[in-house]
C-alpha cells in the first residue's frame, strides 16, 4: 500500500509539472496568482516600514514581470513570432531601476534610506520573470531567502550593531501631539519622516527620527518612557 501510495503521488507531481511547464490556461493563471502573492508578501514588509513601495507596488511589479515573460513566450510559441522569447523580459532588469531609484531618498545630505527596497523591488522583478518562464523552484526559494533577508537578518543587523543605531518609531494619539513633540525635541533631531502608524489605529500617527548625535540616545528614551502623549516608541530597524 505504502509503496502504490508513493507511486501515485509521483505521477500527480509528474502530471501537475507537466501541465505547469506548459503554456496552457491553468499554468499562466498559476503564474499570475504565484507572481501576486509572492510579490505581496515581499510588499507588506516594506509596507510595515511605511515605504513608498509597498504592498500593491511589489505585485504589480511581480506581476509585470512575469506577465512580460509570458507576453515573450506566446509571441514566440504561441503566434510564431520569429524573436528571441526573453527579449522583453531582458529589459525588465534594467528598467525597474527608475521605480527603485523613485523609493531612494537623502534626507539632510546626512542620510540615504530606501536602498532595501530599492533592492527589494529590483529582486522581486527577478523573481516575476522566473514565475513567469516557469522556473518555479527558483523563484519560491529566492522568496524564501528575500523573506529571510528583510525580516530575521534585519533583526541580527541591529543587534550587531548595539541593539540601537539612534533611529526610533514614535507613534502619537494626534497629529497635534506630534508636533508638540517635534517642536520641544527638535534640538536632537536631524531627520523627521511622517509614515502610517504601525497600530493601525485611526487617526494616530507615526514618526520616524533620527538623532543629531549619539549622546542624545539616553536623554530621548528616558524621556519617551515618562512621555504620557506617546502610545508606541520602538528603535527603527532600516
Amino acid at each position: 500500500m505504502p509503496a502504490a501510495f508513493f507511486e501515485s503521488l509521483l505521477n500527480f507531481f509528474n502530471s501537475a509539472k507537466a501541465v505547469l511547464s506548459d503554456m496552457n490556461f491553468i499554468s499562466i493563471a498559476f503564474r499570475i496568482f504565484l507572481a501576486a502573492i509572492i510579490g505581496g508578501i515581499i510588499g507588506n514588509e516594506r509596507g510595515k516600514h511605511g515605504r513608498a513601495a509597498g504592498l500593491r507596488t511589489h505585485i504589480l511589479v511581480c506581476l509585470g514581470a512575469a506577465m512580460t515573460t509570458m507576453l515573450g513566450f506566446y509571441c514566440s510559441g504561441v503566434l510564431g513570432f520569429n524573436s528571441d522569447p526573453l527579449r522583453m523580459g531582458s529589459q525588465v532588469v534594467s528598467g525597474i531601476g527608475f521605480l527603485g531609484a523613485g523609493t531612494i531618498m537623502v534626507r539632510n545630505r546626512l542620510r540615504v534610506t530606501g536602498l532595501t527596497t530599492a533592492a527589494g523591488l529590483w529582486t522581486t522583478a527577478c523573481i516575476g520573470l522566473s514565475i513567469g518562464i516557469g522556473f518555479y523552484l527558483g523563484a519560491i526559494l529566492a522568496f524564501l531567502v528575500v523573506v529571510i533577508t528583510m525580516s530575521i537578518l534585519a533583526r541580527l543587523e541591529g543587534i550587531s550593531a548595539g541593539g540601537d543605531n539612534g533611529n526610533y518609531y514614535i507613534e502619537f494619539a494626534s497629529i497635534e501631539k506630534a508636533k508638540a513633540f517635534y517642536l520641544d525635541k527638535n534640538g536632537m533631531i536631524y531627520d523627521i519622516n511622517i509614515v502610517p502608524a504601525k497600530s493601525g489605529v485611526a487617526n494616530h500617527v507615526g514618526l520616524e527620527i533620527s538623532l543629531k548625535r549619539s549622546e542624545y540616545r539616553s536623554l530621548l528614551v528616558s524621556e519617551l518612557q515618562s512621555d504620557e502623549d506617546i502610545m508606541i516608541a520602538l528603535p527603527l530597524r532600516q
